[in-house]
């Protein structure tokens, strides 16, 4: 077969890699080598149109026991000879073609970062994106997609704790599937993805091979069209209880002690496991082909290299101890292929019989090696030249709140999201915090220690629409409120950046707008980024999806004592609203859903108040001062009352503030402000506290007594608005309704 640069593009290059590729070769690649490119080249592998944005984030920390990008997942520090392993990755395209299998595989795969690294997964969330709930393909989807997290969740074994999910019209075509995975491991105890030791056998082990999941990686680095469905090849299929076995093998196997290195075979497969870690040891493999597992007959070398069937890890063992590996994946009954050994050379050739396919330069193929990186071009998108026509003043405050309040508890991205999470298993394998009882973060013991861990993905995209930079720091921002308000400190991020196509200027303008707002908050609040995943493409011929750049926070609690919960404890307790009231409406659930504009900016924010109103948080709890606390977001404060409300059944009583538009004091989303609950007898430390942290500068903590916890009935400026149980009942059935 003749290779041109036709082949080339057809297969996702553009004509300048093309001539890259022979420059480093310094001839012209066969089919199998320029396969092998396009898929390490891809978007999707590569970050070639975000890397130089990404290095701007903040990336050091105390903590911080690898550097973002050295591992597959973030390590850090958190006491007591222990250290957390986290990431959160999108699996967007596959789940948009094949709802169950993208989703279950996307779980699949990022609890094999975990594992790779020698953790051992304790905790899942997940951060869902769908179109209109009422449309017939959005349902297919959301069932689908729930249905596969819930059941590779269920049978691996590890509990899905928190997660988020919203409906936007925007990503009716094209879903958003960002899986969040967290694990424990004692400190020292971690194994690398690198490969060294010229001789050293190396392995394949776990699933057979299979032409699932082909080409995969260049697949989520293309746009969703109509003719995706023909691209169902690039979906793979999981096996829950496979990985379920890999996981303890590969756990007891580093025991050992003769593990050189261990990377999952995720997007791009043997190419991409063989060619990191070759690259980050400095050292080249020689892989016999024909000796990999295979689940079809007639594999094709390319097809062996592209695919990405799940369940499989590469390992670089020390020779001499091949016994020893051997007799545990044999206990596991899972495969343990020698394919290959380690070579001094820095390529990697890959042989079918005597037949060389392929010999490149590992290093040319990775991130930071020979990979292109570019700068795109950016603008301001049209748009926003709509948000900034937004007045208020246009917006008439006389509709009844009580009217606003009972539509807005049954809109999809307020009301509860049971029909989702009870299909997820929240307590199995591993002791959550044993109660589940709600807090704003997700809490889980680490066993053996006094620590809890708190975890949150958070991302208000129609913020990050509306101005990219604020709507980032918001979506920092929360996540750390999330965990402070359950008790814990913030530590670090990993995230999830969902951005349409990176060759449209005003799409790109979101991604670096997101970024820089992203590094802005995340300096603020000491949180490094500890790595990620950038998936670009998602949009459908009818444009892209909002920008969506989710944040998964890792937060730790000392002692589980200092654990806060969401909900109301007993009658008689103060209400206090933490934080500043504003007339403010903009890009509110409110606004958006119920009057119907789509062009507002983002709600109030400043990082400054933010970062105060925290620490505020923070020390009153440390005090003993809080009885529960919950922060105001989409919906408002009344939707924070109501939450609080009904975890156990306690109503409350509260007067709003003459000095505001009733429909921006009690449905208004702007930022920093939290509801908390207490004693009658702590009213006086607590205004105290409070009174020693205000000062003359402008983002001072505010805060107003606005009611207390009473009977269990809502009353609002003296009305009665019906029993706590009425409204949950609505709040619980809205999404329940929409799918019968």
């Amino acid at each position: 077969m003749q290779i041109t640069v036709e082949t080339a593009e057809q297969l996702g290059l553009t004509a300048d890699e093309f001539e890259r590729i022979q420059s480093i070769l310094g001839r012209t690649p066969n089919f199998t080598e320029l396969s092998m490119y396009s898929v390490m080249w891809s978007e999707h592998c590569s970050y070639k149109n975000s890397i130089v944005w990404l290095k701007t984030l903040p990336r050091d920390g105390n903590r911080l026991l690898v550097k973002a990008g050295e591992e597959n997942a973030g390590l850090v520090d958190i006491g007591d000879g222990y250290a957390c392993v986290f990431k959160i990755e999108s699996h967007n395209h596959p789940s948009a073609i094949e709802p169950f299998q993208g989703a279950a595989t996307g779980v699949g795969g990022i609890h094999r970062d975990i594992f790779t690294m020698g953790a051992r997964p304790i905790a899942a969330l997940n951060s869902l994106r769908f179109g209109n709930i009422k449309d017939k393909k959005t349902q297919h989807l959301l069932k689908g997609i729930v249905h596969g997290i819930g059941h590779y969740g269920n049978c691996f074994g590890v509990p899905t704790v928190g997660g988020e999910t919203y409906f936007e019209n925007t990503y009716s075509t094209n879903p958003l599937v960002n899986a969040f995975s967290a694990g424990i491991v004692k400190v020292g105890e971690t194994v690398s993805a690198t490969s060294y030791g010229e001789g050293n056998p190396v392995f394949i082990v776990g699933s057979a091979t299979g032409k699932d999941g082909i080409g995969g990686a260049a697949f989520a680095s293309a746009n969703i069209t109509e003719d995706s469905a023909e691209d169902l090849p690039a979906v793979q299929v999981g096996d829950p209880f496979q990985e379920k076995k890999l996981l303890e093998a590969c756990l007891e196997v580093i025991k050992t002690g003769g593990i050189i290195g261990m990377q999952d075979m995720g997007a791009a497969g043997i190419t991409c496991s063989t060619a990191e870690m070759s690259a980050k040891g400095e050292h080249g493999m020689r892989i016999q082909l024909d000796k990999v597992p295979t689940r079809q007959e007639n594999m094709k070398a390319w097809e062996m290299l592209l695919s990405e069937s799940q369940e499989r890890m590469l390992i670089v063992v020390e020779k001499g101890k091949e016994a020893a590996i051997l007799q545990v994946f044999d206990k596991w009954d899972l495969h343990c292929i020698q394919i290959g050994e380690v070579t001094k050379s820095k390529n990697l050739q890959f042989y079918m019989g005597d037949v060389l396919e392929a010999d490149v330069p590992a290093e040319s193929l990775v991130l930071g090696g020979g990979a292109p990186q570019y700068h795109r071009a950016y603008t301001e998108p049209a748009y926003f030249q709509k948000i900034k026509q937004f007045d208020i003043l246009g917006i008439a405050d006389t509709l009844s709140p009580k009217f606003v309040a009972e539509r807005l508890v049954q809109l999809p991205n307020i009301a509860s999201k049971r029909w989702i999470y009870n299909q997820y298993d929240s307590m199995v394998g591993t002791a959550n915090a044993s109660t589940n009882a709600p807090s704003d973060a997700a809490i889980v013991l680490v066993k053996g220690t006094q620590k809890a861990l708190a975890l949150t993905v958070d991302c208000n995209s129609r913020y990050v629409y509306a101005d990219p930079q604020i709507g980032a720091q918001i979506a920092v921002a929360e996540a750390a409120r999330n965990i402070v308000c359950s008790g814990g400190e913030p530590v670090a991020i990993t995230n999830c950046l969902n951005f349409g196509n990176p060759y449209d200027p005003e799409y790109y303008y979101q991604f670096v707008y997101a970024i820089k707002g992203m590094s802005d908050a995340c300096r603020k609040f000491n949180t490094p980024v500890t790595g990620g995943n950038v998936s670009f493409y998602n949009q459908s011929p009818e444009g892209a999806v909002y920008p969506t750049p989710t944040i998964g926070m890792l937060g730790l609690l000392d002692n589980i004592d200092q654990r806060l919960t969401l909900g109301f404890r007993e009658e008689g307790h103060v209400l206090y609203l933490v934080g500043r009231s504003r007339n403010d409406i903009s890009s509110s659930e409110y606004l958006h859903k119920l009057i119907g504009i789509e062009f507002s900016p983002t709600p109030h924010f400043n990082l400054d108040e933010e970062f105060q109103l925290q620490h505020a948080i923070s020390r009153l709890n440390k005090a003993g001062l809080l009885q529960s606390a919950h922060d105001v977001s989409e919906g408002g404060l009344f939707v924070t009352l109501l939450e609080s409300a009904m975890v156990n059944n306690l109503g409350f009583t509260v007067h709003t503030n003459d000095n505001f538009r009733t429909d921006a004091y009690l449905f208004g989303e702007s930022q920093s402000r939290v509801v908390v609950s207490v004693r009658p007898e702590d009213q006086e430390k607590f205004e105290a506290l409070l009174h020693g942290l205000v000062d003359a500068t402008d983002h001072s903590v505010r805060y107003e007594k606005i009611g207390l916890v009473s009977g269990d009935n809502i009353v609002i400026d003296n009305e009665d608005w019906g029993a706590v149980a009425t409204w949950k009942h609505a709040y619980d059935t809205a999404i329940e309704n929409e799918l019968k």
